[in-house]
This record gives C-alpha cells, structure tokens and sequence, in this order.
C-alpha cells in the first residue's frame, strides 16, 4: 500500500484539553480524537460518548473526578461507532441512552463496525480486550427525549441524519450550550463513511437555528462563542459539499470510483488537508459519496475486509 492504512501509522499519544464550556459543562478533546461531553446537574452526571475502550474511559472519569465527586448517572450516545461507545462499560451506569436508529445500526452492522475500526484505530483500541461485548441502549427514544439531572434539563433529539442514520445531539438550555456528536467537526475531516450527504446541510441548519453560545464538537476543539460555532459549523458544511459535489459530477457520467477519488482530492486537498485524521477519512468519504451519487441511499456495511480493498483500490 502507497500509504499505512486509515490511522495504522498513526501511534502518537494526543494531548488531552479539558474545557469548560458552560457553567458545569465540560468539553474532553484530544487533537482530534473523538471527544466526550460532560454535563454536571444537581446530584449526577451526564457523559456524552464513551469513548472506544474502557481505557479510554478511564481518562474521561479521570477528569470528571478532578471537577466534582457527583456520581455519573447517564451515558447518551450521540450515534453509533464503535470507536465511541465500547468504552460504556467503565463508568458503571444504569442508563445508557441513543436514538432507536443508532439502536438500529448496532443491531445491523454492531460486530462488523467493531472489528472494522479496530483495524483501522490501533491505538484507540489498546486494550480493546476489556471490551465485556457490544453496547447497547437501556433506553431509546424516536425523536426527543428530556433527562432531569436535578433541576438542570437536558434535551436529547435526534435531529437528523448526517454523520449516520441515528444522529442526536443534546443541548442544555440553562446555558444554551450544545453536544454535537460527528455532526460538527473543527479542524478535523468529517469521517463520512455511513454518511448522509444529502441530509447534512439540513440537520447542519437544524443545529444553526438552536443559536447555541457554544458547541463542543465530535473532533477538535471547544467552540465557545457564537462566531467560533458559527465557523466550525459552515466549515463542516463546506467540508462535506466539498467532498460529495465532485464525486457526484464524476458518477452522473459513468466514471469510476478512481476518478470520483481523483476528483474530490482536486477539491478537498487544497481546503482540508491539514485537519485531524483526512486521510484516513477521504478513501471512506469517497467510496459512501459516489454510492450515494449513484442512488444507494443506505449506507453499504463497512467489515475489515472491505476496508482494505477499497483503500488498496484508491490507494496503491
């Protein structure tokens, strides 16, 4: 292979930032690794993304621990990925919410996903031995649901498809402050992979018309204040148009996924090849732009063995 396969050669340990962004609402980050939430109410506490392994887990306890000795009460799940949730197991909660498609996705392609992104996140996955299996919701919700921590509210709603088919994401509105999952990236690829091209722009406008004061993003750094959330989200939305418009033109005249790679490389490398984790995102954002340009509307399963023949195909 011309390069090491998605984030294989990529074995440095990140440094860990861990901002506030509201008033007992907290941002984990790590150079563009995925990030948790955290949301402290009255006698508990919120974690938003597990994280991949309880390893990793660990690291976010770790920090909840340095700003309160509440216990951690719920875990929601913005969407399914393994490199997000396999990690639940550490923090010990009885309530570990997700939409019912995300719920759908683990049923659907849960095993597959998990050996996947081990392949591909070696150093996430350190440790992935101490996964107990795949995580599953306690509780699921169509389209909203509302959590009391105390008296702090925290809305969860899935508020369209984007990143994946089950996408939520939570705002607390005390502090008007809001968790995106993968919908919103800063300064990091979008991964696209099980994407919805179509739909992105639209739940992108979903989250615009919340005129949140911050976000902390699924990669990359806090955004507090509204200029800085109003960047990050016409950045993403430039990043996926960038990527999808391309490979489409390429696909509406019969030409091949290779071409739509070239194509969408001529767009994306001038704007984005300096962010978190683009190259071994662009192979998978390429391949789920042209399906969906061809009419496959559901994302195709991702299994270790398609990974790396799509990456040989675009790559070698």
């Amino acid at each position: 292979m011309a390069k090491a396969f998605a984030s294989q050669g990529d074995l440095t340990e990140k440094t860990i930032t861990f901002d506030e962004v509201g008033r007992d609402l907290w941002a984990f980050t790590a150079e563009g690794d995925p990030n948790s939430g955290i949301i402290i109410g009255d006698d508990s506490v919120m974690v938003v993304e597990a994280q991949a392994t309880p390893r990793l887990a660990e690291k976010v306890i770790e920090r909840v621990r340095s700003v309160t000795d509440k216990p951690i009460s719920h875990l929601v799940l913005t969407h399914y990925h393994a490199v997000r949730v396999l990690g639940a197991s550490a923090y010990g909660v009885d309530q570990i919410i997700m939409s019912e498609a995300a719920r759908g996705m683990v049923a659907e392609r849960g095993q597959e996903d998990w050996d996947s992104e081990v392949q591909r996140f070696p150093r996430l996955f350190e440790g992935h031995e101490s996964i107990p299996g795949l995580t599953w919701p306690t509780t699921t919700f169509s389209d909203s649901m509302t959590v009391y921590l105390g008296q702090r509210r925290v809305d969860i709603k899935h508020i369209g498809r984007a990143h994946t088919a089950g996408d939520a994401v939570v705002h607390v509105r005390d502090e008007n402050v809001m968790f995106t999952g993968d919908i919103v990236e800063d300064h990091s690829a979008c991964y696209c992979g099980d994407g919805y091209f179509g739909d992105w722009g639209g739940t992108l406008d979903a989250i615009n018309a919340y005129d949140v004061d911050a976000i902390a993003p699924g990669r990359g750094g806090a955004l507090i204040g509204k200029d800085a959330v109003e960047r990050a989200i016409e950045s993403t939305r430039d990043f996926v148009d960038s990527t999808y418009r391309p490979a489409a033109r390429v696909a509406a005249r019969g030409g091949s996924l290779k071409e739509a790679w070239d194509a969408v490389r001529d767009s994306c490398d001038p704007k984005f090849k300096d962010y978190a984790i683009y190259e071994h995102c662009l192979p998978f954002n390429v391949a789920r732009a042209y399906d969906e340009a061809r009419g496959i509307a559901h994302p195709r399963i991702w299994t270790a063995a398609r990974d790396l023949e799509m990456w040989e195909a675009l790559q070698g």
